[in-house]
């Protein structure tokens, strides 16, 4: 993730005041789909200072969209007054909670140590270290790399049904699946239940949130410290977010998005937030952002009246962005994609955001003997023949880095390649395409 001198999620938020508590903003906000019993949660909730924790595994070296949501759950619960307590999985890591398509590869130790730094360090970018309920990381690998199979068969695994663990609906599906399930990764839910134990008697911990998918393993907590405690704790899950056309939210392309800048750029995550559909964006600003009731209402006007001005998405992007990446890099962000279109300064853009903005555009290599501006206009495929080149030219269509070409005889100079290797070519005012210098 992008370094930043203040990380805007701690700084300047606070919960909306409009709500009486912060379990009916979350509601309003969409992030409670199922609970333990819900009067005695917003009970403690409003009268308590509940201990609260949300597991993160280390199944890739970065947290992802469907991560932030939990994360951003958890700032609004500090934000009221609540103690964190963000457990990244040194030993679920090594296991792997069950998906519903197949087995997961297992990581390598190491592996698995480096990427909970890695999560760590990210977690902390979104939760205060500072003040009376400070963010406290822990780790599952300090209370279960010193227990034996034995001890756990007995002092845990006593306490699990089995008929019980094989109705967990992620746990049914795979049974009844061409894969079926491992041993190892029909333990997770013990696993986890064992997890809330420990935080229970560690930190007084009496409440754990996590994704709807993962209420199987929410409620094996629940159960296991009735049965050894003897006390009543809570659970809470999130909703699935999708797509209102149906398709999967938090992937583009393909590709999951990434809250480590170096597996997916700020610009396209900037740009993932800004192609947010109209019937999508309400919801977006209710979960990823600290925006108000009467703000968020605000832009549901600008959407319903004026959706061709996106204010909507351009608030949810601007927004998103900068919680994750910093307001510099936001603003580095929108600068780039307004000069590559034309509205400012190309050479000002540093290499990693004009990689990044150009990725998507249609890309040719050149050398220094074939620079000739017909040749690169047909090379980028602006142009079919040298022909179609010649005539854009003539007619002051082609432009090299927003300036237009003087005549057919022009020829690029190595100084026309932006840090040394691209040149950005347009044909008319839509038309782009890039050369890069071959090296």
């Amino acid at each position: 993730m992008s370094d930043t001198k203040q990380n805007p999620v701690i700084a300047g938020q606070s919960n909306d005041a409009s709500f009486p508590n912060v379990w009916q903003e979350l509601k309003w906000r969409g992030l409670v789909h199922v609970s333990t019993d819900e009067t005695e949660l917003e009970r403690a909730l409003s009268e308590e200072t509940v201990t609260y924790y949300c597991g993160f595994d280390p199944t890739a070296p970065s947290l992802h969209l469907g991560n932030l949501v939990q994360l951003l759950n958890m700032r609004r619960l500090q934000l009221a007054g609540h103690k964190p307590l963000a457990l990244v999985g040194g030993s679920t890591g090594l296991i792997g909670d069950p998906r519903q398509t197949a087995e997961r590869t297992l990581n390598t130790k190491e592996t698995v140590n480096e990427w909970v730094a890695k999560l760590q360090s990210q977690v902390s970018r979104f939760l205060s270290a500072e003040g009376d309920n400070a963010v406290r990381l822990v780790n599952n690998l300090d209370w279960t790399q010193q227990l034996s199979a034995l001890d756990f068969l007995r002092d845990v695994g006593k306490y699990f049904r089995v008929g019980t663990m094989v109705k967990k609906e992620i746990v049914a599906a795979r049974l009844n699946s061409d894969e079926g399930i491992s041993y190892t990764e029909f333990s997770y839910q013990v696993l986890q239940g064992y997890d809330f134990l420990e935080l229970n008697r560690q930190y007084g911990c009496t409440l754990q949130t996590g994704g709807s998918d993962q209420w199987g393993n929410l409620t094996s907590g629940t159960d296991l410290i009735r049965k050894v405690q003897g006390n009543s704790v809570h659970a809470y899950g999130t909703p699935l977010i999708t797509n209102s056309d149906g398709t999967k939210f938090g992937k583009s392309e393909g590709n999951a998005i990434w809250l480590d800048a170096d597996m997916c750029s700020p610009y396209t995550f900037y740009q993932f937030w800004l192609n947010t559909a109209d019937a999508d964006v309400i919801d977006r600003l209710k979960v990823f952002t600290f925006l108000t009731r009467e703000q968020i209402a605000e832009l549901e006007t600008e959407v319903a009246e004026r959706p061709f001005k996106r204010v909507a998405q351009r608030t949810l992007a601007w927004e998103v962005t900068s919680l994750v990446h910093g307001e510099q890099a936001t603003e580095q962000v929108i600068a780039a994609s307004a000069a590559v279109f034309g509205n400012g300064d190309l050479s000002a853009i540093d290499l990693p955001t004009l990689e990044s903005v150009i990725a998507e555009l249609p890309t040719a290599k050149v050398t220094v003997d074939d620079l000739g501006i017909l040749n690169v206009l047909q090379s980028s495929g602006l142009s079919k023949s040298q022909s179609e080149a010649r005539r854009t030219v003539t007619e002051g269509g082609a432009y090299v880095n927003n300036e237009k070409a003087d005549g057919i005889d022009t020829v690029l100079s190595e100084s026309d390649f932006l840090h040394g290797r691209y040149a950005i070519l347009r044909r008319g005012k839509k038309n782009m395409a890039v050369v890069e210098l071959a090296q």
